[in-house]
């Protein structure tokens, strides 16, 4: 019941422009089922307040509802798919972006090492705690005055519930500055900042500070792809972008570094399931 209170708020203040806003924290509403969304998920945690939600990382599948949230740690291409949703039961959902500086103030001091191969996104249960916090969290939209004094108070206790949780050693690995996510994450951004040419790996070894074999390993453990297809999602997604955007589909392939448009037609209708012409307009009629 609480969870259908806090959707419909959520609803509220997402379909009225001008509503109070929460730093780091975002709403997000649906009537229907969606297509398949590319987006890049930068680390945040996801709750469902209605609904469910299906999110494909890499070769991974995964799916949430009210009853679980999902976390990401570090930048990961994602598709994802909100279901269960309808115009009288409208899917709704809340995200808190992670801010590094707040987690890091959190884990003053890491007492263990966790495991070298740590992922970097998760699902899991949603606790009595934790959905009470995030209650107060969201309330706060109904009560502006109250936000710039107790919206970073809820931003910690999210944070300290989960670092008490199973999914602790992930939050803790995204802490360190100088542990194996940071590493990976520091070769991410390096992918980021150059997707659209051919990033070399002894590029990403370097930075990483990673044998080869170390690297793939802990890369794909940590974002459920190699390089090299985490890559190829950077440009794509970013090819879509430039397509919504009135881009024909030659001039998109060759903006985000692909030389052959046969190769990017390939590969964008293996990932999006339509051509990259056809899908443009599509997405371009939604647009207006």
């Amino acid at each position: 019941m609480m969870h259908e209170t806090l959707a419909d708020l959520a609803y509220r203040h997402a379909t009225q422009p001008g509503r109070a806003s929460i730093p780091r924290v975002s709403v997000h509403v649906a009537k229907e089922t969606s297509w398949p969304v590319p987006t890049l998920y930068q680390p945040m945690l996801g709750i469902v307040l209605r609904g469910t939600k299906r999110v494909v990382i890499g070769d991974r599948t995964l799916h949430y509802d009210a009853n679980h949230f999902f976390i990401a740690s570090v930048d990961v291409p994602a598709s994802s798919v909100m279901i269960e949703s309808s115009p009288d039961a409208p899917y709704a959902a809340a995200r808190l972006a992670i801010d590094q500086d707040v987690l890091a103030d959190l884990v003053v001091d890491i007492a263990r090492e966790d495991s070298a191969d740590t992922t970097a996104f998760a699902v899991a249960a949603m606790t009595p705690e934790l959905r009470d916090v995030w209650s107060r969290m969201l309330r706060l939209l109904d009560a502006p005055d109250e936000i710039d004094m107790l919206a970073p108070l809820f931003e910690r206790e999210i944070l300290f519930r989960i670092l008490q949780g199973p999914q602790g050693a992930l939050l803790r690995q995204a802490a360190r500055s100088d542990g194996r996510i940071a590493q990976i994450r520091a070769a991410i951004a390096h992918l980021r900042e150059n997707f659209d040419r051919l990033v070399r790996i002894e590029e990403l070894l370097e930075i990483a500070g990673m044998s080869a074999a170390t690297f793939h390993r802990r890369f794909r453990a940590a974002t459920a792809m190699s390089p090299l297809q985490y890559q190829k999602a950077l440009r794509l997604q970013e090819a879509r972008r430039r397509l919504i955007a009135d881009a024909d589909a030659s001039g998109a392939a060759y903006a985000v570094g692909y030389e052959s448009a046969s190769q990017f037609n390939r590969e964008y209708t293996r990932m999006f399931g339509t051509p990259p012409a056809r899908d443009g307009a599509r997405l371009r009629a939604m647009r207006n």
